[in-house]
């Protein structure tokens, strides 16, 4: 990883070079491949939120003008900047406009509070906070002056009102710490010209998953501490991207519901939001994961494929008899968090009429899914197999041996996305990296004779690594 940031760990020559050979890295930043996505499919719908509509061509000027807007408020290029939003395509707009302008974002959960927030900016020494002027009762811009009160390095704060909101950040201003505020829908200023950037550094950072714990059913736990920061290539993520759409054989005839929120690996990249827009589909963003609201949302918008943790699953499935929602169009749901659940894939097949698809995915990289064309007895009861063909797995046991099939342990991965430290972390990248370079998920697997894994818990490695006493 070559990175104008220091604090990262690189992926060693003989292992870029060898996924540069096999055509997993291909040296297009994400910004760039969005540019070439606007060219093919500029006049077709890609965002979607409640009746708000964005063609390609229109999320890309609005990409243009907000970058050139952060610029001229003086963030400059490498700078970390805290992205705090719920599902609305201020979202993706502002993740690439940070891209476009040189910064780098650090994609935070909006359910984060001042403890964590805090925690990121300090790690990240991130200049930038992006999150709603109050949204569902708390008041994030309050909360980031507070942060920028205790110094040293937040001091410009871009407060997002969505339309018909109020809050008293309307306008430009700035408090006693020396914090800037400036409402994000000021930023609308005239397109400079494109930067120069290099595909092999860091295009964003996204929080990490190891104190999660996997039977919680949920994408982001709050309750974990403290968040480490992943830095995500352009090169490491536009393959995993890439690939995970082609897996699912996404097209523009494709509508991706993102009832998850958008910063979560899995509405991400898994092939979630870019996989649909790399496709030249559509993407719906829900702020609300309700059944109600989702089931609404998919006949209405007739929605293809989208992705469910297993409680959310179950609530939409009760709700469905009732809902008189037309769901005909789903052709695939995916299902993460937990171990694999046949009586729930089953119901969603039979409930819904589509494919149910397994998926393992942390932020730190690790993504296994099972294959639309598995049959049932892998699709309904694994994990399926990693994404890359250089995804490299081991299942060890506590003195780090391998195990023999069948035999659960600890799961280690290795491969083309998956980076090889947490930012600024040394000490903890030395319990969390084995020497030669596999990450331990702190995640309790086996895998099957077929090739196919089955991800069934947290290890005791994970609580013990991070210091929890778990």
């Amino acid at each position: 990883m070559t990175s104008t940031l220091n604090g990262c760990t690189p992926w060693p020559e003989e292992f870029t070079d060898r996924y540069w050979a096999a055509g997993h890295w291909r040296g297009t930043t994400l910004d760039n491949l969005l540019r070439g996505w606007v060219l093919r499919f500029g006049p077709r719908t890609a965002l979607v939120h409640g009746e708000t509509r964005l063609t390609y061509a229109a999320l890309n000027r609005r990409i243009d003008r907000m970058a050139a807007g952060f610029r001229l408020r003086g963030l400059r290029r490498g700078q970390r900047v805290v992205v705090q939003l719920p599902n609305v395509p201020e979202f993706v707009i502002t993740v690439f406009a940070l891209m476009r302008a040189g910064m780098v974002p650090v994609l935070c959960p909006v359910s984060h509070r001042a403890p964590e927030v805090s925690h990121i900016v300090r790690v990240a020494q991130a200049t930038g906070y992006v999150g709603p002027s109050v949204y569902r009762g708390f008041d994030h811009t309050a909360m980031a002056a507070g942060i920028a009160a205790e110094g040293p390095f937040l001091r410009r704060v871009f407060p997002f009102e969505a339309p018909g909101d109020s809050s008293p950040y309307g306008g430009f201003t700035t408090d006693t710490s020396g914090c800037h505020y400036f409402p994000l829908g000021s930023l609308d200023s005239p397109p400079d010209p494109a930067l120069t950037q290099r595909a092999d550094e860091v295009a964003f950072f996204l929080l990490s998953d190891t104190n999660a714990d996997i039977n919680a059913e949920t994408t982001t736990d709050t309750n974990a501490w403290p968040p480490r920061l992943v830095p995500r290539t352009h090169n490491d993520y536009a393959h995993q991207v890439r690939a995970a759409a082609e897996l699912v054989s996404l097209t523009e005839n494709d509508v991706y519901l993102a009832a998850l929120p958008a910063d979560s690996a899995l509405a991400l990249g898994c092939p979630g939001i870019l996989g649909t827009l790399s496709a030249g589909g559509t993407v719906v963003l829900l702020e609300d994961p309700g059944a109600a609201e989702c089931l609404e949302a998919i006949g209405r918008e007739r929605v293809t494929l989208t992705s469910v943790v297993p409680a959310l699953a179950r609530l939409w499935l009760d709700e469905l008899p009732s809902a008189q929602a037309d769901v005909s169009s789903l052709r695939l749901v995916q299902i993460v968090g937990g171990p694999p659940q046949r009586e729930l894939a089953e119901r969603i097949g039979s409930a819904l009429d589509c494919r149910p698809q397994q998926v393992f995915a942390m932020a730190e990289g690790p993504l296994a899914l099972t294959r639309p064309e598995d049959p049932d007895g892998t699709a309904l009861t694994t994990h399926g197999r990693p994404l890359s063909s250089d995804d490299e797995i081991r299942v060890v046991d506590a003195e780090g041996k391998n195990l023999p099939e069948g035999e659960p342990g600890e799961l280690l991965v290795r491969g083309p996305s998956t980076p090889r430290g947490y930012y600024r972390e040394p000490a903890h990248n030395a319990r969390s990296f084995t020497p030669d370079g596999y990450f331990r998920t702190g995640r309790l697997a086996r895998r099957t004779p077929d090739g196919n894994l089955v991800v069934t818990g947290p290890g005791p490695a994970s609580s013990e690594r991070d210091g929890l006493g778990l």
